[in-house]
């Protein structure tokens, strides 16, 4: 370092967004959505890029992303909004297609769909519910993606279009938003992931979940996912997800919470887990100066100028607004990062 100040990245930050789980209570559930929704709120005010929510089914997380979105359309103007990611193994290509086209128009084309494919999670125990009659025929491949991907990019999902009677029909997904296929994400943990992504020309979501191919490093297997994808895409867009937790604001309580979220968290990032031998990402907890520090050495990290932070799964409403207030006016700056207006 050369008089107090962070070295330079290879390029400064140029975008910097945030991901939320948005948990609720069963018995209660309506809180934790509208504190989503005002987080959201909260992002845009402080200049965040974009703003990203998970997508959980059968548990205590949002499980219609979309329809979230919808209503954040009506509550902000600028900031780009995000899924990361929908599992189509719950969607029908074709009825998602219609849901995202409808939302991107609601929102201005501000819209970034990220989806991703395979089983649904707890797959048997799920079918009988989900796909009763078809549960063994269901394609859970790329192709999944790919439907969707036409669908949106306008080809016909019929060979009818016309007038019937008093009824006009087309022959595509309508309403039709021109610029969505350009802001359509692949959520992908593997280098066959990034560069399916790129070759269907789809921009990409890093994990911070992947899986130990080449390596056993987390940085350089997202860096190797990274590399990969702009080799077939390089103009592309690529995000990295991580959990970074500044504490430039945060009392001494949240402080010892936060270090504790992530020591607890620590022993699954040592070596692959499970037979897939998937890779965890350490999360990241500390000053501005630190945590810039700690980035700029990150391999994965030092070759991206696009994130999407993740924020802890489990803190207050409270606490949300402490990390995403630092993010945006110490952390981000750091990082040569500068606010959206």
């Amino acid at each position: 370092m050369n008089g107090g100040l962070m070295p330079l990245p290879d390029q400064s930050l140029r975008k910097l967004g945030f991901l939320s789980i948005g948990l609720f209570r069963g018995d209660d559930p309506r809180p934790g959505h509208e504190s989503t929704l005002a987080i959201i709120e909260l992002g845009e005010q402080l200049g965040f890029d974009s703003a990203w929510v998970r997508h959980r089914h059968l548990q205590y997380g949002i499980s219609s992303p979309v329809a979230v979105l919808a209503a954040a359309t009506q509550r902000t103007s600028r900031i780009e909004l995000g899924t990361a990611v929908i599992p189509l193994g719950w969607e029908n290509p074709l009825r998602l297609a219609e849901d995202l086209a409808t939302v991107d128009i609601l929102s201005g084309g501000r819209l970034n769909p990220g989806v991703s494919v395979g089983p649904p999670m707890r797959y048997d125990e799920v079918r009988a519910a989900l796909y009763p009659d078809t549960s063994d025929a269901e394609d859970f491949s790329y192709e999944r993606v790919a439907r969707l991907l036409r669908f949106i990019r306008g080809e016909a999902a019929t060979g009818f279009s016309g007038t019937e009677g008093i009824e006009v029909f087309s022959s595509r997904v309508e309403p039709h938003s021109p610029g969505l296929s350009s802001r359509l994400w692949y959520g992908g943990a593997s280098l066959r992931s990034a560069q399916w992504a790129g070759e269907n020309g789809m921009n990409f979501l890093t994990s911070s979940v992947v899986k130990a191919e080449e390596s056993e490093d987390f940085a350089e297997i997202q860096l190797s996912h990274v590399r990969a994808f702009r080799e077939v895409h390089p103009a592309g867009r690529i995000s990295q997800g991580l959990v970074v937790i500044p504490t430039d604001g945060a009392s001494a309580a949240q402080r010892a919470k936060y270090q504790a979220y992530a020591e607890a968290r620590t022993p699954r990032t040592k070596q692959p887990q499970g037979p897939a031998r998937m890779m965890f990402s350490p999360d990241f907890v500390g000053t501005s100066e630190q945590l810039a520090e700690q980035l700029y050495a990150h391999a994965a990290f030092r070759e991206i100028d696009e994130v999407a932070f993740a924020l802890p799964f489990s803190f207050e409403h409270d606490d949300y607004v402490q990390i995403l207030t630092d993010l945006a006016t110490s952390l981000g700056p750091k990082l040569g990062w500068q606010p959206a207006v």
